[in-house]
């Protein structure tokens, strides 16, 4: 038992939706100690390579706030660059919620997803996702009402997960603690027809065997379910 939570058991994940009210959309994700403001923005400045294309597009930004960790962290901004990490995570969280809708229903538009870390406790990217699709059809259910669209270019829910083994044994949905002394370290992207989005793994400390990775596999498609139903309770609600 880690924290009063078994090996496969997730975090407590909360969705608040229509967090910040200047948004076109938007919701506040806490996965545990992890929380994540996604908002979404509508523009109709495309990237000039598909203007005139008829196709929209979703691109994704990330950050950290300062505090959001044990020790204060410089602004990316104050460096004047955008670092490695941050660039490969938003990168993720861009194709991610991409595999979630169809572009050329879209039209010319185009939605950036922000997603600003307040707290981080390990699992960042994959609060981003969940919570970023959240943001991303609220936007498209907003852009349906005011006739900006006609159709639904929404195929899928998307949502994400971590998962590793530590000391030989698989948990889920890891902590920042977790995530640091993990052997196996992965991450996962899928859709609510089981298909796989993304999937990021990596040995930390050791190698990964065939049979681990579809256990592994086999438990986040498990909690993505899990996780998709709480996405879909708050468009219930």
């Amino acid at each position: 038992m880690r924290n009063n939570r078994k090996n496969l058991e997730l975090r407590k994940i909360e969705i608040i939706p229509d967090f910040i009210k200047n948004a076109d959309a938007s919701c506040l994700i806490k996965s545990g100690d992890t929380h994540v403001v996604c908002t979404a923005s509508i523009e109709d400045k495309l990237p000039r390579w598909l203007k005139g294309s008829g196709n929209g597009w979703v691109t994704a930004e990330y950050g950290m706030l300062p505090r959001s960790t044990h020790e204060r962290m410089r602004r990316e901004a104050s460096v004047g660059k955008v670092g490695g990490r941050t660039s490969e995570i938003q990168r993720l969280i861009g194709r991610s919620l991409r595999a979630s809708i169809d572009t050329q229903l879209l039209g010319e538009y185009l939605i950036t997803i922000d997603c600003d870390v307040l707290q981080a406790d390990g699992g960042t990217r994959t609060a981003s996702i969940t919570g970023g699709f959240v943001a991303l059809k609220k936007c498209i259910d907003l852009m349906i009402k005011r006739k900006q669209i006609n159709h639904n270019p929404i195929k899928n829910y998307v949502a994400a997960i971590s998962c590793g083994i530590i000391n030989g044994k698989i948990m889920m949905d890891l902590d920042y603690e977790e995530d640091s002394k993990a052997d196996i370290d992965s991450n996962y992207v899928m859709n609510d027809k089981n298909q796989i989005i993304e999937l990021q793994l990596t040995g930390e400390k050791t190698t990964c065997s065939e049979t681990q990775f579809l256990e592994m596999m086999q438990h986040s498609k498990k909690s993505i379910e899990e996780i998709i139903l709480i996405q879909k309770k708050v468009f219930s609600a």
